[in-house]
C-alpha cells in the first residue's frame, strides 16, 4: 500500500510535515483576532512598507552590524516564495550550489528559471561541510549558493567556520548567497544562529530569506519575506508584483503585528516543551535538533527508510517522512541514503508522549520485518 494511502487513514500521530501544534503567542493570537476584524480590505498602503521598515531595521541592522540599509520585502502567498522569486534571479545556464541533503523546493525553484543546481554533499553523522568538496563544486558559471541553516532536514547549525568558508568562496568568485533562515529563533543546547549576511562583505551579496511559519506556528498563512541591498530588493520587487503582486492584505497586517513580538517571546521558543519532548524521538546518530530529528536507522535493522515508516504507520500509528526525499546526489551510489527518517516533534506534549510509548512498544518487539522493496515510493518532505 502506498505511504499516501497509509496516511490518509491516519487520524494522528503524523510526524513528517513541520506543522505546528503549539502555541505562537500572544502576539500571534493578537494577530489573529486582527485579521478576523479585517473583513475584506485593498492591497496594502504605505504605511505597511514603513511599518516594516522600521522592523528591518531593528531586526537586522542592529543585531547584524550591518552597516548597508537592507530593504525588507513582505512576500507572497507561500513562504517558500520569500526563497522562490530571488532565485528567479539566475539566468539560463547558471549554477547554483545546494548542500546535500536539502528541502526539496530549491531545486524545482532554480530549475524552473532554468538554472543548473549543483549538490554539495554534507559528512554524516554531524552533516559538517567538506571545505574541499564545496570549493571543487565552484566554476565560472556558478551565480549563487543556497544556504538553509538551521537546516532542513538535519537540524544543523553551521558554525562560524564553517560560515567563513562559505563568505570567502562568494567573494572570490563573485556569486550571491541565498539564505533561508526560517528557523533562527528555534535552535537548542549550545548552537547559535549565525546570519551569512553579518560576517565580512557578505551584505551587499546576501539575500536572506525567512518566513513566519515556524517562529509564529502559522504554517498555514504563508507569509514570507526577502531582505536585501536595495539593487537587488528592487529586482526581486520587480519579479514577485508580476508574479504574485502581494499577499492578501489581512494576512500581511496580522503578520506586522506578530514581528513586534517582545524579545521574551524569542527567548521562550527555546524553553519550550519541544526542547524536553526532543528525547522522545532522539537517536545516538542525531546530534541536531530544530523542530525535527533527522535519526539514522539501526544498521542491525535490514530495512530501508520506506520500509520502516511503512511499517511504523502501520504498526504505531505513527507517520514520519523517509529520508530520501532529502537527498539528491547519487542517490543509488549512496547507502546512507536510504538509512535516514525525519520526525518533526513541534507537537503538543500529549501527542509526543503517546507517539513516544508507540514507538518503543514497536521496537521492543524486536527488528520490524521488511515489507517489500519499494523504491517507487516517494513522500514529500515539505517542511
Amino acid at each position: 500500500m502506498a505511504l499516501a494511502t497509509l496516511l490518509a487513514h491516519l487520524a494522528a500521530g503524523r510526524f513528517g510535515r513541520g506543522l505546528a501544534l503549539t502555541s505562537g503567542g500572544a502576539s500571534t493570537a493578537s494577530a489573529a483576532h486582527r485579521l478576523h476584524l479585517l473583513r475584506t480590505s485593498p492591497p496594502p498602503p504605505l504605511p505597511h512598507l514603513v511599518s516594516l521598515a522600521r522592523w528591518s531595521r531593528t531586526h537586522f541592522r542592529a543585531p547584524l552590524r550591518l552597516p548597508l540599509p537592507l530593504h525588507a520585502l513582505l512576500l507572497a502567498h507561500l513562504a517558500s516564495d520569500g526563497g522562490f522569486h530571488p532565485l528567479l534571479l539566475i539566468d539560463q545556464g547558471d549554477e547554483v550550489l545546494l548542500f546535500d541533503p536539502a528541502y526539496e523546493t530549491y531545486e524545482k525553484c532554480i530549475e524552473l528559471a532554468r538554472g543548473v543546481p549543483v549538490y554539495v554533499p554534507l559528512n554524516p553523522p554531524s552533516w559538517t561541510l567538506d571545505k574541499e568538496k564545496f570549493l571543487k563544486s565552484f566554476t565560472s558559471r556558478t551565480k549563487a549558493v543556497v544556504l538553509n541553516s538551521p537546516h532542513n532536514p538535519t537540524g544543523k547549525v553551521f558554525s562560524r567556520e564553517e560560515l567563513l568558508i562559505i563568505a570567502q568562496a562568494c567573494q572570490k568568485m563573485d556569486c550571491f548567497a541565498i539564505t533561508d533562515e526560517v528557523y533562527e529563533y528555534i535552535t537548542y543546547d549550545e548552537n547559535r544562529h549565525i546570519s551569512l549576511a553579518s560576517l565580512p562583505g557578505m551584505q551587499e551579496r546576501t539575500i536572506i530569506t525567512s518566513s513566519q511559519s515556524k517562529t509564529y506556528s502559522v504554517t498555514g498563512w504563508r507569509i514570507g519575506w526577502a531582505c536585501a541591498a536595495a539593487s537587488i530588493a528592487s529586482a526581486i520587487r520587480n519579479i514577485h508584483v508580476k508574479l504574485t503582486d502581494s499577499a492578501p492584505a489581512p494576512f500581511q497586517e496580522a503578520a506586522l503585528i506578530a514581528l513586534t513580538s517582545t524579545a521574551d517571546y524569542y527567548t521562550s521558543l527555546k524553553n519550550l516543551s519541544l526542547n524536553a519532548n526532543y528525547d522522545s524521538f532522539r537517536s545516538s546518530s542525531s546530534s541536531h535538533k530544530v523542530q525535527s530529528v533527522f535519526a539514522e536507522l539501526p544498521r542491525s535493522w535490514q530495512l530501508s527508510d520506506i520500509e520502516f515508516v511503512t511499517n511504523l504507520i502501520k504498526d504505531a500509528g505513527v507517520a514520519a517522512v523517509p529520508g530520501r526525499g532529502f537527498f539528491h546526489r547519487g542517490c543509488d551510489r549512496e547507502s546512507y541514503h536510504h538509512r535516514y527518517v525525519r520526525f518533526a516533534f513541534c507537537k503538543g506534549d500529549d501527542t509526543l508522549k503517546v507517539a513516544a510509548t508507540k514507538m518503543r512498544k514497536v521496537c521492543r518487539q524486536g527488528q520490524p520485518r521488511p515489507t517489500g522493496r519499494q523504491e517507487d515510493q516517494t513522500a514529500s518532505t515539505s517542511s
